[in-house]
């Protein structure tokens, strides 16, 4: 019994509640001048919702401690405290909800790479209908509803979004990681914008 009460923390803190106001009761009764438990009467004492008399409070505690223990009333779970959603930066849904294509880049600061991309994707801030933001490392976890869907794993990452109506309701992004030349960026705002027909590959 005092092996399985060392791993229940729930019945330690119900015991020592329960003796606690067990022994309130008890020095007032002895030293306030209150009415004694009359003979051949019972004490009775609850632990995590389960109660149990007996002829002493101590009884009464070791009672209620093994109805607990066998499983007459299992202690209720702590749910987990909810999370919060995140919300995408208003900047950006403005950008996306005015039907740009929305260039992400994510970076980190002082990395090398990170440095010489952020110069090269820095085109497609002249470029007509791209809205461009630049997004340091440790702000990443504010664009989820973004990152999550194309699994950015690493940084420097450039995340182009489709335009709004060009991707039909279902909002679709593609990742490009390390360093990116001006051709490349530039055909990854073309790809996005993309309207025509495309043709399945078969080798």
């Amino acid at each position: 019994m005092r092996e399985q009460l060392n791993n229940n923390p729930m019945a330690q803190v119900g015991i020592v509640a329960v003796l606690l106001v067990v022994g309130a009761i008890f020095l007032m009764t002895r030293m306030g001048g209150g009415e004694e438990t009359p003979e051949g009467g019972e004490v009775s004492a609850s632990v995590n919702g389960v109660t149990a008399t007996g002829a002493t409070p101590g009884e009464a505690v070791e009672g209620a401690v093994e109805g607990l223990e066998a499983g007459a009333v299992e202690p209720a779970p702590v749910a987990p405290a909810a999370l919060p959603p995140v919300k995408t930066p208003e900047n950006v849904l403005r950008a996306y909800d005015s039907g740009a294509t929305v260039a992400l880049l994510f970076i980190r600061e002082g990395g090398v790479d990170d440095r010489l991309v952020r110069r090269t994707a820095g085109v497609l801030s002249s470029l007509p209908g791209v809205s461009f933001f630049v997004v340091p490392a440790d702000q990443i976890a504010r664009y989820t509803s973004i990152t999550g869907g194309v699994g950015v794993d690493r940084v420097p990452a450039l995340v182009v979004m489709t335009p709004k109506g060009i991707d039909h309701g279902v909002a679709s992004a593609s990742v490009l990681y390390g360093y990116q030349t001006p051709a490349t960026v530039r055909q990854a705002i073309t790809d996005a914008g993309y309207k025509g027909p495309t043709l399945d590959y078969h080798p």
